[in-house]
């Protein structure tokens, strides 16, 4: 059955590109391996690679800087705190040893940076800090996959308006739809499912086109420095 394998690259905004560029590099240790155009856009994308298929990524555009930040709704503050439905509470990264998690608290507080924990939550040990422009970070290790029969609370899968079907559906997810890889066709638009942000006009025009014609008009292969012009620029 096919699903999400793991993060392939989160995407967070921001004012100051420079800055998480400098933080997650000096003080997490991430190497920054993209900075070009957003394509398309007029706005800047940032990647710093975590490991080989796992990377994070900053979205700077003009419009961000004229965003109040906003405790509580653009951001949480802390990981104990609110905000608005639809927005980053925290992000978790990984550490693969207890050892290692312990090695980043010493990495992040050399560069002065104060650092909680490490926090004992069963399924994970956790430390916690802030990044720029309001970040709520972790970092945890877990020593074995999570034993679902151990950490589904029944009073809070009741308090959620989760029946025993549901549960049952939701801990077993369907198979893959039948057919070759690519042959289910894009559905009709249904308000009552998710929809992205784009105008209703422009929205229905890119969901009319065919899945060729979409990938034929957006595509972007080609890195923003040829082979020839790098050199050795780095």
């Amino acid at each position: 059955m096919s699903h999400p394998s793991g993060v392939h690259h989160l995407a967070i905004s921001t004012a100051d590109i420079k800055g998480q560029i400098e933080f997650f590099t000096q003080v997490l240790g991430t190497e920054l391996v993209g900075l070009y155009w957003m394509h398309g856009l007029d706005a800047w994308h940032a990647f710093l690679q975590l490991d080989d298929a796992c990377l994070l990524a900053f979205v700077d555009m003009k419009a961000n800087h004229e965003i109040d930040a906003v405790p509580g709704v653009t951001h949480a503050g802390t990981a104990g705190d609110p905000s608005a439905p639809g927005t980053m509470q925290h992000v978790a990264f990984r550490a693969d040893t207890l050892d290692g998690l312990l090695k980043m608290r010493d990495r992040i507080r050399s560069h002065g940076v104060n650092v909680l924990g490490p926090i004992d939550h069963g399924m994970c040990q956790s430390i916690y800090f802030a990044g720029p422009e309001g970040l709520t970070l972790e970092m945890a290790w877990s020593h074995a996959p999570v034993p679902a029969d151990l950490w589904i609370d029944p009073e809070v899968v009741e308090l959620a308006g989760i029946s025993a079907e549901e549960l049952s559906l939701y801990r077993n997810p369907p198979a893959d739809p039948d057919g070759a890889p690519g042959s289910v066709p894009q559905p009709a638009i249904d308000p009552s499912k998710p929809k992205m942000g784009y105008p209703d006009e422009l929205w229905e025009a890119v969901v009319a086109m065919s899945d060729e014609e979409l990938s034929a008009s957006m595509n972007y292969p080609d890195p923003p420095v040829t082979v020839a012009e790098r050199g050795d620029r780095y």
